[in-house]
C-alpha cells in the first residue's frame, strides 16, 4: 500500500498510538538530505579514480594506509560540517513517545546522536571514532606528530577510522541488540535505506515475521517495498515531521 500522510490510515495511527516498542532503521537516504554524500557518491574530485572497494578494506589500509586515512579524513570533514535535518530531529522526538524506541542505523556520520537520539545502534561504526588497527580498541587521545596515519599511543600500531570495512564483521553486540529489538517491537520504520545491505536489510522483515507493522519511508521503491504494510513515498525530512505532527495531534 502506497500512501501519503494526508491519507494515513486510522488503523496505522492506532497501531502507533498503542505501540510500546518501536524500531527505526535508517540508511544513507536520511543523511543525504543533510548533504552527506552516500558511500559511493563520495567518490568525487581527487577520489573519483577509486572505487569504495579499493579504499574501504583492511587490505587496502595495510597496503596504502596514508591514502585510506586521507580519504576518511576528507569524509570526516564533510560529516562534521553537516547538520541534522528535520528527519533526524523527528526521530529524536519520537523516542519520547514510546516506552522503548530503538534507532538502528547503517550510517556512520553520528547525526542521529547530534539530533538528540539516545538509544542508537551504529551497525557500521562511526567515522568520528578512531581505533587501534591491531587491538581494535577506541583511541581518544593520540599525538599529532605529523605521521599519517597517526600511531596508537599504547602499542604503536597504525590508527584507523572506526567504521566497518568490506570483509569485516558487524559489531556483534550492536547486531544482537538490533535483532532482539526487531523481534520484540510492534512497529518498525525503515527509513532512507536501499534494503540491499545485509544483515541490516533483513531486520524489518524479522520484525514483521514477529508481528510488527512495517512502514517504509523512501523516495524510491526498494526490495522491501512489496513487504511493507504502508509505504510513505518521499524524503524523510518531510514525511517524518508530518508523521510526528499527526501522531501528536491524534494523541491530543
Amino acid at each position: 500500500m502506497v500512501s501519503t500522510l494526508t491519507s494515513l490510515p486510522a488503523a496505522t495511527l492506532q497501531r502507533l498510538q498503542n505501540a510500546r516498542r518501536v524500531v527505526a532503521l535508517t540508511g544513507a537516504g536520511i543523511s543525504a538530505e543533510s548533504g552527506v554524500p552516500t558511500f559511493r557518491d563520495a567518490q568525487t574530485g581527487l577520489w573519483a579514480k577509486y572505487s569504495p572497494e579499493q579504499l574501504a578494506t583492511p587490505e587496502a589500509f595495510l597496503e596504502k594506509p596514508r591514502l585510506v586515512w586521507d580519504w576518511y579524513a576528507w569524509r570526516r570533514e564533510l560529516t562534521a560540517k553537516a547538520q541534522p535535518n528535520p528527519g533526524h530531529l523527528a526521530l529524536a522526538a519520537l523516542q519520547d513517545r514510546f516506552f522503548d524506541f530503538t534507532l538502528i542505523t547503517q550510517n556512520v556520520d553520528g547525526l542521529h546522536a547530534r539530533a538528540g537520539s539516545r538509544n542508537v545502534l551504529e551497525l557500521h561504526g562511526n567515522i568520528a571514532t578512531t581505533l587501534c588497527f591491531d587491538e581494535g580498541t577506541v583511541v581518544t587521545d593520540y599525538a599529532d606528530d605529523g605521521r599519517t596515519p597517526p600511531r596508537c599511543p599504547r602499542c604503536g600500531a597504525l590508527l584507523r577510522p572506526g567504521v566497518v570495512w568490506f570483509g569485516e564483521s558487524l559489531p556483534q553486540a550492536a547486531l544482537l541488540r538490533a535483532e532482539l529489538a526487531s523481534q520484540a517491537c510492534e512497529v518498525v520504520l525503515s527509513i532512507g535505506t536501499s534494503s540491499l545491505v545485509h544483515p541490516a536489510a533483513g531486520l524489518p522483515l524479522l520484525a514483521k515475521q514477529h508481528g510488527a507493522l512495517l512502514i517504509e519511508v523512501n523516495p524510491s521503491p526498494t526490495p522491501l517495498t512489496p513487504h511493507a504494510d504502508l509505504v510513505l513515498s518521499g524524503p524523510a525530512g518531510q514525511l517524518l515531521p508530518q508523521l510526528l505532527q499527526q501522531l501528536e495531534h491524534d494523541l491530543g
